[in-house]
Parts: C-alpha cells; sequence; structure tokens
C-alpha cells in the first residue's frame, strides 16, 4: 500500500532521531529542528520540511557547519542583540536568538536581534509565530544561498530572502505573512524537480535570461552553482512594468537587514566555507500602542471585514495570511501529516544511510 500519512508526533519524533544518528545533532537542537520542518509538512509546505534532511547533511558533508557549535551572544543592549552562530545549525542559533529577543521583548516592550555566521534555519513563520503566540507583534527575516537576479541583472547575488510578520488577533490563527521575495521560494523549484521537473513560466530564468520551465535545471543552477548566471525572479518579474523593482527591493532590503546590519555574510558569498546565513528577529509588546485587549479586537474586526467581502467570480472565499496554514496544519493533527513519494523515497534512502528503521506510516 502506498505510503501517505504520518503521525504529526511520530514523525517529529523520527526526525529528531535521524538528525542526532545521522547529522551529530545535539538533543535540544534535534527536537527543535525536527519540530520547525514537520510544522512546515504539516501546513502544506513540503519545500521546508522533512525532505530538507538532504540539505541538511550535504552541508554536513562539505563542512559548511558544525552540528556542536554554541551560538553566543556578541553584543546587546537593553532592546537588541547580535548572537554570532558559529556555524552550529540554524536552528540552534535561531532559538537562542528568540528565546532571548521575548525576554527582552516582554521586559523592555521591543527587541531587534541579528543572526551572523548561522545556517537555514526552516520555515521563518515558525519563528515569527512563536512571538505571536505570546500576545506580541513577531518579525523573522533571513538571507539565504544565491538565487535571485538583481532587476535588470544577469548574475544571482541576492537570496530568497523571505519576510515574516506575525501580529496577534485576540484568536487563532494569527495574521502572518510569510513570502519569499522571489516569485517563490527556492524549495518550492525543488519540489517541482521531485514531483516531475516542470514548473509555471515566471519562477525562474536560465543562464541566457530566457524564462524556463525546467525545474530541475533551475534546482541545478541554485544548488551546483555551475554559473553564476540564471536563477529567480523577485516579485513582479523581470520588468518594472508589473513591479519587479518592489520585488527586487524587498529582496535587498531583507540582505541590509539581516546581513548589513549584523556584519554578517552577503548572500553572493554565502557557503563558501560555512554556511554564513544571517537571520533578523524582532518581538514588539502590543500595549507599546495601547491597551493590547483593544488592539487585537481592532485587527480581528479589519480582517473580519477584509474576510467578510464578496469573492471573486469562481471563488469560494478570501483567505487571510496564514489561515490555509492553519487549517491544514489542524487536518494534519487530525488525519496525520501528507508526504509525497518523493519525500518518502529520501526518508527511506537517509534511514538506510545512517542505519535506522524505514518510518511507518
Amino acid at each position: 500500500m502506498e505510503r501517505t500519512l504520518v503521525g504529526y508526533d511520530r514523525l517529529r519524533d523520527y526526525m529528531a532521531e535521524m538528525l542526532k544518528a545521522g547529522l551529530g545533532y545535539p538533543d535540544a537542537t534535534a527536537r527543535v529542528a525536527s519540530e520547525a520542518l514537520v510544522e512546515a509538512d504539516a501546513r502544506g509546505h513540503a519545500s521546508h520540511g522533512v525532505a530538507r534532511i538532504k540539505m541538511y547533511h550535504e552541508e554536513l558533508i562539505d563542512g559548511l557547519n558544525d552540528p556542536g557549535a554554541t551560538p553566543e551572544v556578541v553584543r546587546e543592549t537593553p532592546v537588541s542583540i547580535v548572537i554570532d552562530g558559529n556555524r552550529a545549525p540554524g536552528f540552534a542559533a535561531s532559538r537562542l536568538a528568540m528565546d532571548r529577543t521575548m525576554a527582552k521583548a516582554a521586559e523592555h516592550g521591543t527587541c531587534m536581534t541579528v543572526v551572523r555566521n548561522s545556517c537555514h534555519f526552516g520555515m521563518a513563520g515558525y519563528w515569527a509565530e512563536q512571538a505571536a503566540d505570546e500576545g506580541m507583534m513577531g518579525v523573522a527575516l533571513t538571507n539565504t544561498l544565491r538565487a535571485g537576479i538583481p532587476l535588470f541583472g544577469r548574475e544571482r547575488l541576492l537570496g530568497t530572502n523571505p519576510i515574516c510578520v506575525a501580529v496577534p488577533a485576540g484568536r487563532l490563527p494569527h495574521f502572518m505573512l510569510d513570502m519569499a521575495t522571489t516569485t517563490v521560494a527556492l524549495g518550492k523549484i525543488e519540489v517541482a524537480a521531485r514531483r516531475g521537473g516542470v514548473m509555471p513560466v515566471g519562477w525562474a530564468v536560465d543562464e541566457g535570461g530566457a524564462d524556463t520551465v525546467d525545474a530541475v535545471r533551475a534546482a541545478e543552477i541554485n544548488r551546483l552553482d555551475k554559473s553564476p548566471y540564471g536563477g529567480q525572479l523577485y516579485l513582479g518579474g523581470a520588468k518594472e512594468e508589473l513591479g519587479g523593482h518592489k520585488g527586487y527591493g524587498l529582496g535587498l532590503l531583507v540582505e541590509l537587514l539581516t546581513a548589513g546590519l549584523s556584519l554578517g555574510t552577503p548572500t553572493y558569498d554565502t557557503y563558501v566555507g560555512s554556511c554564513g546565513i544571517c537571520h533578523y528577529f524582532q518581538a514588539t509588546r502590543l500595549d507599546l500602542f495601547g491597551d493590547p485587549g483593544e488592539i487585537k479586537a481592532h485587527v480581528a474586526s479589519i480582517l473580519d471585514r477584509i474576510r467578510s467581502s464578496p469573492a471573486a467570480e469562481g471563488r469560494d472565499r478570501i483567505y487571510i495570511h496564514g489561515e490555509k496554514e492553519f487549517e491544514r496544519r489542524r487536518k494534519s493533527l487530525e488525519e496525520g501529516v501528507y508526504l509525497d513519494p518523493a519525500t518518502w523515497e529520501r526518508l527511506d534512502e537517509y534511514a538506510g544511510l545512517f542505519g535506522m528503521d524505514r518510518l511507518q506510516p
């Protein structure tokens, strides 16, 4: 029988063991990493889910990170922190960052934290949502490997550079905008490559600058870095007429808030000797602006007005950012987390490599 669903807790525990047995992650890092990965799959974002084990294993083999390293605070004020990840997995650096950021925000109202010398931290929403769960506004940004082409350029110099902002509304789900500044996250191109190799026009261009639907080749350009040319387009595409300069500007803004403020590695130099990824986190108490209950109720009323407005012909409803993921997660907790056949095959491959039993549905 084809395997499709697996229980949330079973998958989370299995991935924690895989990260410890195969990659040498300390228990605490393995636990937070496994939860972040399973949360992505549970919400329908396979691009940031358990299939990432391949990427993390390759980083380890290539000597790009040190699973046993300890991130450390190198500078701080009452409302800011600078953390050096010391080449540890991004989950370890981000766990320290969010814990310290929320603690300072709870005491002083807000805190902004930058991290340098880190690695991939999973789904940005996993981190920003933690502040919203505590009644605060949360922000999580990161630069990435080289993936995006500046408007009117040819060379990949920036990343997919996602932005996530979570705002509590007094009830679940929070408003949570979690988006790549490129048309899609690189992981979605990798998923398309695993599932058949075809992607929509407008996601990426080849080395000559022409549109391509070849997801396999687009993924190879980014991961293998055979050429500095070709890669992903920013929101709005390759021209100004549809706002390509805006998507490119958002990607560059994330670059400056992460690598710039942290004195860290710019995207065009990441994955050279180490991952070198940089992050930005922020948590802010709502009472800086007024009564938190009134603010949440007002936020909820704005969202309700938009949600209840007439849907376009052929559409059943209007979604608020974070709703689809919230509903998918609830279904996953009830029925099991869906993993596509390619992901099951990948987990089987690494179970064999690491001497583990295969995961059962």
